[in-house]
């Protein structure tokens, strides 16, 4: 049951974005950054909380789970180390995935060499 509740709500999210692709003039990049905000809106209101509890993996794979880890870890660092945690907060929580992401990316530019199309 944790599979399916993870497809349907990661599927509602990536149905969203694709009918904001079709049906506006957004770019794909601010519809990515839409979603990274709209994740720090309802994690700092606490309306994302139970979608995560419920979707999983689901509500936390896609942008708007990684806006809501920058929501939570801010929280939590201001509880902590008040307004200066504002500052750590975000990056704290989510410096694994930013590590991870970097060293992935420099791995695969030294295993692939791009080359232009032609």
């Amino acid at each position: 049951m944790e599979y399916l509740k993870a497809f349907l709500c990661g599927g509602i999210l990536c149905a969203i974005g694709q009918i904001l692709i079709d049906k506006t003039k957004l770019t794909p990049a601010r519809i990515l950054t839409g979603y990274v905000v709209t994740g720090v809106i309802l994690g700092g209101t606490g309306i994302y909380q139970p979608i995560a509890d419920w979707g999983g993996a689901g509500a936390s794979i896609p942008l708007t789970g990684f806006g809501f880890l920058l929501a939570k870890g801010v929280k939590k660092a201001v509880a902590e180390s008040g307004w200066l945690g504002v500052f750590t907060g975000g990056l704290t929580a989510a410096s694994g995935g930013i590590t991870a992401a970097v060293v992935f990316a420099v791995l695969i530019a030294l295993l692939f060499r791009p080359s232009d199309k032609r």
